[in-house]
C-alpha cells in the first residue's frame, strides 16, 4: 500500500470509529487506540502536504482562526415557525390543515424542539463544504471551520446520499458537558456561563476554531432540503439522515390524528427533563413532502409545520416603575421595571404589560411582587401579581395621558388595545422608527446606513422623512461622530443604490399601517404603479384579493394626507421606483384561463408552475370551484382530483398535457 492509500484509509478508518462513537454511541475501540491512530495520520499528513484533505479527521482539533465571518446567502430559506401554546392552538392548526388540503388524510411526525443554535450545513458529493448559522432566515455567518470540529457533525457521508444537499439543525451543548464547562470556569476564578443555549451560539462565532473544539458541542439535524430528493415524507427524510451519518435522535413519531399529537406532547412535557439535553416543546410537521408544498408558505414560516412551546419558567420579583415607549407607528407600550431577577438563563430587568387594559386586569402598581414568565421563552411579560404581598397604601396605576416623548395628548379608537400619539410627523421616535423601517433589509435594504445613524442624522436636523436621504451629501456626514470619509461614502451608495428597489420594497418601506410584505406585494402587483394605487378608493381597495376594510382605510388615510403625498413626489425626484417592472409575456395562450395544481410535480415545481402559468397570461388558484379551468395533477392527487371530477366542468391535466398546452 503506498502512502496516498495508507492516508486515505487512515481517514476513512478515523471517520468510521467517530461515528460509531459520537452518532452510534457505540465505540470499537479504546481511546487509547484512536488517538494513536489520528497522531499517525497527524504525522504523514505533516510529511505529506501534497495530499491535504479538507475533510481529514485531523482537522476536528481545530486551530484555524476566523477574524471576519463572511456573510452568506441561504440557498433555501430558512423559515421561522409559527408557535402553539395550547390544545386549542392545535385543534385550529389541524383545521386549516385538512380545509388547504382538502382531505383528513394526512400524516404527522412529532419532533422534539432543541434548545440551541440554528445551522445550515451544505455537502456536496458527500463532503460537507460549508456550514452557515441561521441569520436572518434569508442570509447568515459562515462558520464552517468551528463546524467542522463537533465531533458529531460527519465530514464524509456514507450510503446512497444526494449529489448535493443542504440539512438542518441545532448545535448543542448537552447539559452533562456544559456542568463541567462551568465547573472549570469557576474553578478557574471565572463567571460560569448562563445557560447552554446562549453558549452554544457564542461557540460558534468564537475566532479560533481550536477553542470551539474544546467545547463538548453536538449537532442534532431534522431536516434536507435538495430540489431533487431521494424520499416522499419526512419521516423517511429523518431515516435517511441517519443512514447517511448524521446524529438524528430516535424521539420522532409518526402519527395520524390530533389526539396522537396531544399525547406526544403531554409525555416529553414530563419527560424532558429526562433528556441529556434541553428542549422547549415539540414541532409538529405534515409528513408528506408534496402535502408541504402544497401548503406552501406564509411571509414568516411554513403553513405545513406547528411549534408547541411548553409553559415558561416563572419567577417572582419587585416592580420598581413604570416607563413608556413610543413605537414607530406612534402605538404606546408600557415597560415593566423590575428588580433585576434570573429567567430562563438570562437577567431579566424589564417586562412588556402591554396595554392599558393589561395593567388594569392585573391591577399591577409599582411596589408589587409579580411574577413573570419569558412569552414563547423570548420577551418577558407580567402574568400575575402576588397581591398579598402588596404594601399597604399603594396606589392603582394611572395610564399616562400624553406621549412621553412630545407631550401631545395620547388616543385610542374604538376596539384598539393601545394608545396612540397622533403627532406622527414630529414625535421624535416616531419620525426615526419610520425611518429605519424605510432603510430595513426586508423594505429598502440601505447599506452603510444603520438605526444608530438614522437617529444621529435626525438629531443633528439633517433628516426628518426617508425622502431627506436621498439630499444628503458627503460633507453634511462626515463631521458627525463616529463618521469618517470612507463611512460617510458608503452610506451616499447605499442611498443612491437604494433607488433601483422594485416598487413592492418601496410600498413596504413606506410605512403605512397594517401594509406589510404581503399585503405590499399584493398592492403593487394589483395596481401596477404608486398612482393608480393612490387614485383607488376604498371600496377598490377591498376588491383587491385579501385585502378588507381595516387595510383599505389605512392606506387611504395615508394618501389623503398631504405632507405623505408631498414626501412620495419628493421620493419620485429622486428615482425611487415606483412602478411594478412588467415582464414581457411569454404568450397569451392561457389568457382568462384558471389553473390549480394538486399531487406531488415531477416534471416542475409549483413555484416554477405558477410563473408558466401567469408568463402564459393565465392565473393560479387555490381551490377546486366553479371558476377553475384547470387542475393539472401530479402523482398520488387526492381530494382535489375527485372534487373537480365530481364538478365536471373542470378540464384534467397530466403535467406533460399541461406543458404541451403551452
Amino acid at each position: 500500500m503506498n502512502i496516498s492509500e495508507h492516508i486515505n484509509q487512515l481517514r476513512k478508518e478515523l471517520h468510521q470509529h467517530n461515528y460509531n462513537y459520537y452518532v452510534l454511541d457505540t465505540p470499537t475501540i479504546s481511546d487509547y487506540d484512536f488517538d494513536m491512530l489520528l497522531k499517525e495520520l497527524q504525522e504523514l499528513e505533516a510529511k505529506h502536504p501534497e495530499f491535504y484533505d479538507a475533510n481529514s479527521p485531523t482537522l476536528r482539533v481545530g486551530g484555524e482562526v476566523t477574524k471576519n465571518f463572511n456573510t452568506v446567502k441561504h440557498r433555501y430559506r430558512m423559515y421561522s415557525l409559527d408557535n402553539s401554546y395550547s390544545k386549542e392552538d392545535l385543534l385550529d392548526w389541524e383545521k386549516r390543515i385538512h380545509k388547504l388540503l382538502d382531505t383528513d388524510d394526512v400524516q404527522y411526525t412529532c419532533e422534539l424542539k432543541y434548545d440551541g443554535a440554528s445551522i445550515n450545513i451544505t455537502y456536496e458529493n458527500g463532503q460537507l463544504v460549508r456550514a452557515v448559522t441561521r441569520g436572518d432566515g434569508f442570509e447568515g455567518d459562515e462558520v464552517t471551520t468551528n463546524i467542522k470540529t463537533i465531533k458529531s457533525v460527519p465530514l464524509q457521508l456514507q450510503g446512497d446520499y444526494p449529489a448535493s444537499f443542504d440539512i438542518r439543525g441545532e448545535i448543542m451543548l448537552p447539559l452533562a458537558g456544559f456542568q463541567k464547562m462551568n465547573e472549570e470556569r469557576v474553578a478557574n476564578g471565572e463567571d460560569p456561563y448562563m445557560n447552554p443555549r446562549n453558549t452554544a451560539s457564542g461557540s460558534l462565532k468564537l475566532q479560533d476554531s481550536a477553542e470551539t473544539a474544546k467545547r463538548p458541542l453536538e449537532c442534532y439535524l431534522y431536516s434536507l432540503k435538495s430540489d431533487n430528493l431521494p424520499f416522499t415524507t419526512q419521516a423517511e427524510g429523518l431515516e435517511k439522515a441517519r443512514a447517511y451519518g448524521f446524529k438524528v435522535p430516535k424521539h420522532s413519531k409518526l402519527v395520524g390524528s390530533i389526539d396522537d399529537i396531544l399525547e406526544y406532547v403531554a409525555y416529553w412535557d414530563v419527560e424532558r427533563s429526562n433528556l441529556p439535553y434541553e428542549i422547549d416543546g415539540v414541532v409538529i410537521k405534515v409528513n408528506n413532502l408534496a402535502q408541504q408544498e402544497e401548503l406552501g408558505y406564509t411571509a414568516k414560516a411554513p403553513r405545513w409545520a406547528m411549534a408547541y412551546k411548553f409553559k415558561a419558567e416563572r419567577v417572582s420579583t419587585v416592580l420598581k416603575s413604570i416607563s413608556y415607549q413610543v413605537g414607530r407607528t406612534g402605538a404606546i407600550t408600557p415597560v415593566a421595571n423590575l428588580e433585576p431577577v434570573l429567567l430562563a438563563g438570562t437577567t431579566v430587568k424589564r417586562a412588556s404589560l402591554h396595554n392599558a387594559d393589561q395593567i388594569a386586569k392585573l391591577d399591577v402598581r409599582v411596589g408589587d411582587t409579580v411574577y413573570v414568565e419569558k412569552g414563547g421563552e423570548i420577551i418577558p411579560k407580567i402574568v400575575d401579581v402576588a397581591t398579598e404581598k402588596r404594601i399597604e397604601g399603594s396606589e392603582p396605576t394611572q395610564y399616562i395621558t400624553h406621549c412621553p416623548e412630545c407631550e401631545t395628548e395620547l388616543v385610542r379608537t374604538e376596539g384598539d388595545a393601545k394608545h396612540y400619539c397622533p403627532n406622527e410627523y414630529e414625535c421624535a421616535p416616531q419620525v426615526i422608527g419610520k425611518i429605519q423601517h424605510y432603510i430595513s433589509r426586508k423594505a429598502l435594504d440601505i447599506e452603510g446606513l444603520g438605526g444608530e445613524t438614522v437617529a444621529l442624522l435626525y438629531k443633528e436636523g439633517l433628516i426628518t422623512t426617508y425622502a431627506d436621504l436621498y439630499d444628503l451629501t458627503e460633507a453634511q456626514i462626515i463631521p458627525l461622530e463616529r463618521m469618517a470619509e470612507k463611512s460617510a461614502q458608503n452610506l451616499i451608495q447605499g442611498v443612491a443604490a437604494s433607488k433601483k428597489v422594485a416598487f413592492e420594497k418601496v410600498l413596504f418601506g413606506l410605512g403605512i399601517r397594517y401594509v406589510g410584505e404581503t399585503v405590499a406585494k399584493k398592492l403593487a402587483k394589483h395596481y401596477k404603479n404608486i398612482d393608480a394605487l393612490m387614485d383607488a378608493t376604498q371600496e377598490d381597495l377591498e376588491n383587491v384579493e385579501e385585502i378588507g376594510v381595516k387595510i383599505a382605510e389605512s392606506v387611504r388615510a395615508f394618501f389623503d394626507e398631504e405632507r405623505n403625498v408631498a414626501i412620495i413626489n419628493k421620493l419620485r425626484s429622486a428615482g425611487i421606483q415606483f412602478e411594478t417592472e412588467e415582464k414581457e409575456l411569454a404568450s397569451n395562450v392561457l389568457e382568462g384561463k384558471t389553473f390549480l395544481f394538486t399531487g406531488k410535480l415531477t416534471q416542475f415545481t409549483r413555484d416554477a408552475a405558477k410563473e408558466m402559468v401567469e408568463q402564459n397570461g393565465g392565473k393560479t388558484i387555490s381551490a377546486v370551484s366553479s371558476k377553475l379551468n384547470y387542475l393539472v395533477v401530479g402523482e398520488k392527487a387526492g381530494s382535489k382530483l375527485k372534487k373537480a371530477e365530481a364538478l365536471g366542468t373542470v378540464t384534467i391535466l397530466t403535467e406533460t398535457e399541461f406543458l404541451e398546452l403551452l
